[in-house]
């Protein structure tokens, strides 16, 4: 009997100590109302605004650039994202009471911080193609080509599902008797927390956050730069280029810099014992950083002049021309501005 007794012990482990503050939290009005609320405004904004952006890349523009083919993908992404954010919006305003299974419980957690991190590195590789048609307009015409930015992409999206693989692999739920309630992803063994959590999220946000942030912020350093000593006679291009960097930026520091910082010091905090301090803010933050998927238009806007038309026609109720060429007094053709260096 004691053998069995053991056995079952083995196979069936007991629940994980819940503090006080733990579950002070789980039961906040932040969690429960504030938290869901916004990723209801999110979804209600984001989807529409995204799906449109698929559309009009697609069928308007026609994929005409490298850029428009960064920005298809990272409207993907987001799309991606907010059709699984019922499912987390339904989880919080039922207290945190997962009922749909630990494996759909994986792919919420995974579609979130695979969104995230896609996300990251896709306006990087924006920021990085608008930097070399700016800087070096002439010589990266030859190798910025729409196959490129597919090739790309595609390594990026890789990276991203790869890099949550571990997130689908293993357990995200846990049932807390003591609430009765099975919470997803709120609450994790802290043995796994000590050890695997620790170096896989710190490394997460090193490799996948802070490096782009570097590349993203040189970049567009380099472009504001090179528009101040450049002599542009269309200021409204260099004043576009400019509000790019300022979007992209402002998304980065407001979206993503708070979530990235304190998911790197919430998890060194396990490094001597379990500690909960910043779990209420980090939770605060996942939340903020979802609003990232209602500005990304905004990067649509800005970085493609066939973006502003387009949308400039639909408020004007004017009929857009698609294959729309800026052509000269003697008929010769120019550039359209994608391929310019105030792209």
């Amino acid at each position: 009997l004691v053998h069995l007794f053991v056995f079952v012990l083995l196979l069936c482990p007991p629940p994980p100590y819940i503090t006080e503050n733990v579950k002070s939290y789980l039961s906040s009005n932040w969690l429960t109302r504030f938290v869901p609320s916004v990723y209801t405004l999110v979804f209600a904004v984001s989807l529409p605004e995204n799906v449109l952006a698929i559309i009009m890349f697609v069928f308007i523009t026609k994929i005409s650039s490298p850029a428009v083919v960064y920005m298809l993908n990272l409207a993907v992404a987001d799309v991606l994202f907010v059709t699984v954010l019922p499912l987390n919006i339904a989880y919080r305003f039922s207290g945190n009471s997962w009922r749909l299974g630990d494996g759909m419980c994986r792919l919420v957690t995974a579609a979130f911080y695979c969104n995230m991190y896609c996300s990251i590195l896709l306006m990087t590789s924006i920021s990085v193609d608008r930097f070399l048609a700016v800087v070096y307009p002439l010589p990266s015409l030859s190798w910025r080509t729409k196959k490129r930015a597919w090739l790309v992409c595609f390594f990026m999206w890789a990276i991203s599902i790869a890099s949550t693989l571990p997130l689908l692999i293993k357990q995200q739920t846990q049932y807390i008797p003591e609430l009765d309630m099975t919470t997803c992803h709120d609450v994790l063994d802290l043995k796994h927390l000590q050890n695997f959590y620790l170096y896989y999220f710190t490394t997460f946000s090193a490799v996948l956050f802070f490096l782009p942030l570097v590349i993203t912020t040189t970049c567009y350093i380099g472009i504001i730069r090179r528009l101040r000593t450049k002599n542009i006679e269309n200021s409204c291009k260099k004043s576009r280029a400019v509000l790019l960097s300022i979007v992209v930026l402002t998304t980065y520091l407001v979206c993503f810099a708070p979530t990235n910082i304190i998911l790197v010091i919430h998890y060194l905090h396990f490094i001597n014992g379990s500690d909960e301090s910043l779990y209420i803010a980090y939770m605060l933050c996942v939340c903020i950083s979802s609003i990232s998927c209602c500005l990304d238009p905004l990067i649509y806007y800005f970085a493609s002049s066939r973006c502003q038309k387009y949308i400039y026609s639909l408020l004007c109720c004017r009929k857009v021309d698609t294959q729309e060429t800026t052509t000269t007094h003697t008929g010769s053709k120019k550039p359209t501005t994608e391929n310019t260096s105030t792209a």
